[in-house]
């Protein structure tokens, strides 16, 4: 990643409050009144990334049942190229150029105007909630082997519960405590995969990796489970204003994260694919526990399913923090009430921490892949509407001050996004009668919903407030474009 540090443009010093470009030359200097809280630096940064992407090879089983090992390596090298990196480095030019909590839906907002801004905020926050309630289903996939009685009814539905309070109660607490959390969760997390590398190395059969069988492909299952695990990269950017000196931080910290997450994933398939017999049906969550197990004994399988639990708190607080972020974010600037604007002693913003734990308590019940298939479907949407605002954006606004810039001009820049547009329409096209009507009723939902909030604030039925020290991102470009 190249980083360019601009010059600030500036036609007119009376436009000095409401001129973007000034703002974002700024970066973390736009925060203000939240400085007496302890910002993020990039190794916690990096993790937290890494959780909101990945949190390890849990959850990529399903690639090798679905298309056996050779597609299933092949998948998550393409993938990264075709849609992580794209989304990467858009993140990192979006995320500095606009460096405040809201992140995506203040893209949006600023290319296309509010209510598409609304639209953004509220697919992707679904999204997210839905995303989150796949963690827990996760963590007692994984434990169920070793205590089965978890696999269903009561036990199960308490542990969903008590696991969703512990890990709220951690975001509650604040992002200091979540960004180094993230940091030990992840390092433990990945450990027992390099144990089991070392322990596989007399055992490895490189002819395993090869084997493919096109025939007996379930492609919905393939491109949901490679989708699933290597999106995300936007997230992180609804945590901006928390971030220490976001402009050179959060492009860094997402260069390396994306190294991270990828041979995070390639490392254990090839360890697992290449040492024991390859039974494309076994493969599927928590799988790599018994892996261990054959491999290693008792110990490591133990040690696998321990990290495959903290691993998804490691993925539920960090998802969590950018789905409560981005609604603080857009109550900042006047799209929600103000109550969830208003933040905790440790800076957390509580209500939206409520309402993401509620989603996510109402949707821990559905399968893994209904839950993968819902999301990935409402996600598409929201990607498809930041890749229009970025575009838009350099178009419209080719000199406006960009603390990171991915290095192409415009005709690059519409380039970068045909490839991960082609996959989303490959994505869509494969989902099922039922996840479509399921995730366009709840788009249909955002499209009323943001009117009614509208007539709610004209009635003065909630309490709305645009925080005073924002720039005015609807009107200062139109305006540097009229002084000029």
């Amino acid at each position: 990643m190249k980083h360019r540090n601009l010059p600030i443009r500036q036609s007119n010093p009376k436009m000095s409050d409401n001129n973007v470009a000034e703002y974002v030359g700024l970066g973390e200097g736009s925060s203000h009144d939240l400085n007496k809280y302890q910002k993020v630096s990039i190794i916690p940064l990096v993790f937290l990334i890494f959780y909101e992407v990945s949190g390890g090879p849990f959850g990529v089983e399903d690639s090798v049942q679905a298309a056996g090992p050779l597609l299933a390596l092949l998948g998550f090298l393409v993938f990264a190229i075709i849609w992580s990196v794209p989304e990467a480095l858009i993140t990192a030019e979006m995320g500095t150029m606009f460096p405040e909590n809201g992140g995506y839906v203040v893209w949006v907002s600023s290319a296309l105007g509010p209510y598409w801004g609304f639209q953004q905020g509220w697919v992707k926050w679904l999204s997210g909630v839905i995303d989150n309630a796949l963690y827990p289903v996760l963590f007692l996939d994984y434990l169920k082997s070793a205590i089965p009685a978890l696999e269903s009814g009561l036990p199960r539905t308490i542990a969903v519960l008590v696991l969703t309070a512990i890990l709220t109660y951690m975001n509650y607490r604040g992002m200091t405590i979540v960004g180094w959390a993230a940091t030990l969760l992840g390092v433990f997390s990945l450990l027992p995969f390099i144990f089991m590398g070392f322990i596989a190395i007399p055992e490895l059969n490189p002819s395993n990796w090869f084997v493919v069988n096109l025939e007996t492909v379930n492609w919905t299952m393939y491109l949901n489970t490679l989708f699933w695990n290597l999106n995300y990269w936007d997230s992180i950017s609804t945590l901006a204003g928390e971030v220490e000196n976001p402009g050179t931080t959060l492009p860094k910290s997402l260069f390396y994260a994306l190294i991270l997450v990828v041979v995070g994933y390639i490392f254990p398939l090839l360890i697992g694919t290449g040492a024991v017999p390859v039974e494309r049906e076994l493969w599927s969550d928590g799988y790599f526990a018994d892996i261990a197990k054959m491999l290693g004994g008792v110990w490591l399988r133990t040690w696998v399913l321990a990290a495959s639990a903290l691993s998804n708190m490691g993925m539920f607080v960090a998802e969590m923090s950018s789905d409560s972020f981005q609604l603080l974010g857009m109550a900042e600037r006047g799209m929600l009430p103000s109550i969830f604007a208003k933040r905790s002693r440790y800076g957390t913003p509580l209500t939206g921490i409520l309402f993401s734990a509620s989603g996510v308590i109402l949707l821990s019940f559905l399968s893994f892949q209904e839950i993968v298939a819902a999301e990935n479907y409402l996600y598409c949407f929201g990607m498809i509407m930041e890749f229009i605002a970025f575009v838009k954006l350099r178009m419209k606004h080719p000199a406006a001050s960009r603390p990171f810039k991915i290095p192409v001009g415009t005709v690059g820049a519409i380039l970068i996004c045909i490839p991960p547009t082609l996959l989303i329409f490959v994505v869509l096209a494969l989902a099922t009668p039922k996840v479509m009507v399921i995730s366009i009723a709840a788009m249909i939902i955002g499209l009323l919903l943001q009117p009614c909030i509208e007539y709610t604030k004209n009635k003065r039925w909630f309490n709305f407030s645009t925080k005073s020290d924002l720039p005015d991102i609807h009107n200062a470009y139109d305006q540097c474009s009229i002084v000029a």
